[in-house]
C-alpha cells in the first residue's frame, strides 16, 4: 500500500477534484441547454460574419444574406430605417439578414424579418412568397425575397436594428434614402412585383 492511499490530506484533495468535476459537468450541462453565452449575450448564428464578395468588397454573411420585401396590398412595403451602427445605417432597406449554413434565401429572409420586425409569423405563415432576386457576386450573393400578406401584420421593432419600421407606398420608395442595395435592385424588383398586384 503506498503512503498516499494512508494521507488524510490526498483523499480530501481527491474528494474535491472530485466535487469540482461534477460541478465544472453540471455547469457545461447548463451552458449546452442555455440560449445565453456566459458573457450573458445569446450565441451567434451559423451564418454572422464578414466575407468577401468577388466585386472585393466586404459583406455581411458568410453564406450569403437574405432580405423580405414584404408588400400589403393596402399600404405599400414594409421598410426597416436601419441603426447608424448598422452596414449602411440611417438607409432605408427591407428586413434582412445572414443565411445560416443550410437555410434558404426564403428561410432566412423569413426567419430575419420575424426576428427583426415581428412579421410575418415566425412559421412564415400569412404570407405568399411572389418572386426572388438575386445579386450574385460569386463568393456571396444577397437574395430578396418577394412577398405578399394573405392578412393585416403591424410591424414591431424585435431588436436594436431598427429606428424605425414603416408600410411605404410602392410610388413613394424613391423619396426615402435608400440602402444603396435596395436603390440599385429597385427597378428590377418592382418589374417582379408588378403582375403581382
Amino acid at each position: 500500500m503506498s503512503s498516499s492511499e494512508n494521507d488524510p490530506n490526498v483523499a480530501a484533495g481527491a474528494a474535491s477534484e472530485s466535487a469540482t468535476s461534477d460541478s465544472a459537468a453540471e455547469q457545461n450541462a447548463q451552458a449546452a441547454n442555455s440560449t445565453r453565452l456566459p458573457d450573458g449575450r445569446p450565441p451567434r448564428r451559423s451564418g454572422d460574419g464578414w466575407t468577401y464578395g468577388a466585386d472585393g468588397k466586404k459583406h455581411w454573411g458568410l453564406n450569403g444574406a437574405a432580405g423580405l420585401m414584404l408588400v400589403d396590398p393596402e399600404r405599400g412595403v414594409l421598410m426597416q430605417h436601419r441603426a447608424l451602427w448598422s452596414v449602411e445605417g440611417g438607409t432605408w432597406g427591407f428586413p434582412g439578414g445572414a443565411r445560416d449554413m443550410g437555410e434558404s434565401a426564403v428561410e432566412a429572409a423569413v426567419r430575419e424579418s420575424w426576428e427583426e420586425a415581428g412579421v410575418p409569423d415566425q412559421d412564415g405563415s400569412g404570407i405568399e412568397i411572389l418572386e426572388t432576386h438575386v445579386l450574385d457576386l460569386d463568393t456571396w450573393s444577397y437574395t430578396t425575397v418577394i412577398a405578399k400578406t394573405l392578412r393585416r401584420f403591424d410591424a414591431v421593432i424585435n431588436d436594436p436594428e431598427s429606428i424605425q419600421l414603416a408600410w411605404v407606398p410602392l410610388d413613394d420608395l424613391n423619396d426615402y434614402e435608400l440602402h444603396p442595395g435596395v436603390a440599385s435592385a429597385l427597378p428590377a424588383l418592382l418589374e417582379l412585383l408588378r403582375p403581382h398586384l
